[in-house]
């Protein structure tokens, strides 16, 4: 049986000389307020909040396309790590259909960065594998069938959030043989 889901948000900001980026992340619905510069990311975080059940506010400038997709990825991966209860599920997989394209995603949330794709696109691909780094995610993408780039890309999307969705249900239970990892330093 389940909990009740923490719906604190979890703000964060990222400032470098090339970017600014502000997110929000909340257990919720999947309601999206983003606004990057860059459309097709804004319509991905759109897609990404939807099937994740993760409120995401976005907000996010700077001096080049792969800058902000990349900055947007390392701050969203390290909010929804926060975001996420220490009693999730821990583990989470989809397969979605995006027309002619079958995209496949398996996480697992537990702390450990690794990403295997990859993407037909060298910007998205980046972006999973920037979001695993800072969220300490763990993900397997598979393009099973497509040969549409952005069907394949939307899907994959599309199929993380619902692997997402099912990782982080609050479940009562630490689902690792070390039990809670705490790690504490000066």
């Amino acid at each position: 049986m389940s909990r009740p889901r923490d719906t604190t948000p979890v703000a964060l900001e990222r400032r470098t000389s090339e970017t600014t980026v502000q997110v929000t992340v909340a257990i919720g619905s999947g309601v999206a307020d983003v606004s990057t510069t860059v459309p097709f990311l804004d319509h991905m975080m759109t897609a990404l909040a939807r099937y994740s059940g993760f409120d995401l506010h976005i907000r996010a400038s700077g001096d080049l396309r792969h800058h902000i997709i990349e900055d947007v990825a390392l701050t969203l991966g390290a909010a929804i790590a926060r975001a996420i209860p220490e009693t999730a599920a821990r583990y989470g997989e989809r397969t979605v259909p995006m027309d002619e394209a079958l995209m496949q995603a398996v996480i697992d949330v537990g702390g450990r960065p690794f990403y295997e794709g990859p993407l037909p696109s060298n910007l998205y691909d980046h972006w999973m594998r920037s979001f695993c780094d800072a969220g300490k995610f763990t993900l397997h993408l598979r393009t099973l069938r497509g040969g549409d780039r952005h069907h394949i890309v939307e899907g994959a999307f599309k199929a993380l959030g619902f692997a997402l969705r099912q990782a982080a249900v609050d479940s009562g239970a630490v689902f690792s043989t070390k039990g809670a990892v705490v790690l504490e330093g000066r």
